[in-house]
């Protein structure tokens, strides 16, 4: 991401709608944001539950007052998604959502503490405090796991 990018307030990161939910994926490039991402769509479709996607690879944060954390898409790439060795994939999006919880996806190879530090359970972006979970990439128990905390997150 150019220094560009980041000044305008863009990150490298997935943003979905799950639900009521807002969750931000973060982690390195070839992590398994995006494999997550459809994967997570897919799981909270099935359920019958609402799920779209917000912002492939570049989310632009916003803070609002009472303590919301607003996730948009970069317009150039809204509404698409990488699928590594396939391309990119057109999908429905929502142009925003209220981030509720992250995700950091631990890079490849590499796996995140088995029972981490009161402190590793939350993050602060842009001033405003939330509920964080790592996984180790895009498999069943870290899509499980996602479930459970999206699930567990306290609406405001």
């Amino acid at each position: 991401m150019s220094a560009d990018a980041a000044e305008r307030g863009y990150i490298h990161g997935n943003a979905l709608a799950l639900g009521e939910k807002g969750l931000l994926l973060r982690g390195p490039s070839g992590a398994g944001k995006s494999a997550l991402t459809l994967a997570l769509l897919a799981r909270f479709q099935l359920q019958g539950d609402f799920a779209r996607l917000v912002a492939d690879d570049r989310v632009r944060l916003e803070a609002l007052g009472g303590g919301r954390l607003v996730a948009r898409p970069h317009p150039a790439i809204a509404g698409m998604v990488e699928i590594r060795g396939a391309g990119l994939l057109r999908l429905p999006y929502e142009n925003c959502c209220i981030i509720q919880g992250v995700v950091d996806v631990a890079a490849p190879g590499a796996n995140p503490p088995r029972l981490p530090e009161e402190a590793d359970k939350s993050v602060t972006l842009k001033g405003i405090a939330l509920p964080r979970l790592q996984v180790r990439g895009c498999d069943d128990v870290s899509v499980a796991r996602i479930g459970f905390f999206v699930q567990s997150i306290m609406t405001n």
